[in-house]
C-alpha cells in the first residue's frame, strides 16, 4: 500500500554538527552522521539484510585510495526515495569495494520513508519531499 504524507507543522529539521557527514540529491540533504547513531541505538528496528551489490553499483567516480580503505563488513544505508524504491545514500566506497572483489550481496539497513525523512536538514526541502513523494503514490 502507497502510503500518502502530509506535511507536520512541527518537523524540525536534523541538526548539522561540525564533522557530520551528509548526502546531498539536490536540494534533499541527510544527514548521514545522525542517521547512523539513530541506526545504531535503535538494533531492535534496524536489522541488516542481504542485498544484491549489482543493483547499486553505479560506476561513480569515487576517491579510489579510500575504496581500498573501506570495510564492506559495515552494512550500507539504504532509503527508500519513492515507494518500494530504495537508493543507496551511504556506502558507494562499500559497494564499490567489494563490486570490485566480486562479492555479489552486501549488509544493509533498509529505512522506509518515515525513518529517514526526520533526517533532512531544512524545512524547505522536508516540504518539497512531501510534495515530491505524494506525487509517486498516484
Amino acid at each position: 500500500m502507497k502510503i500518502k504524507l502530509t506535511v507536520d507543522k512541527n518537523f524540525t529539521p536534523c541538526p548539522e554538527s561540525d564533522g557530520d557527514e551528509f548526502y546531498p540529491n539536490g536540494i534533499f540533504v541527510f544527514n548521514i552522521t545522525k542517521m547512523t547513531e539513530y541506526i545504531i541505538d535503535n538494533p531492535e528496528v534496524f536489522v541488516p539484510e542481504e542485498v544484491a551489490v549489482k543493483g547499486l553499483h553505479k560506476f561513480l567516480s569515487l576517491n579510489e585510495s579510500h575504496v581500498d580503505s573501506v570495510d564492506i563488513s559495515k552494512p550500507v544505508i539504504l532509503a527508500e526515495i519513492a515507494p518500494s524504491r530504495f537508493n543507496l545514500i551511504d556506502g558507494q566506497h562499500r559497494v564499490e569495494k567489494a563490486h570490485g572483489l566480486g562479492i555479489e550481496t552486501i549488509q544493509a539497513y533498509k529505512l522506509n520513508v518515515n525513518q529517514h525523512i526526520r533526517f533532512l536538514t531544512s524545512i524547505k526541502a522536508y516540504e518539497i519531499y512531501i510534495e515530491y513523494w505524494n506525487s509517486k503514490t498516484g
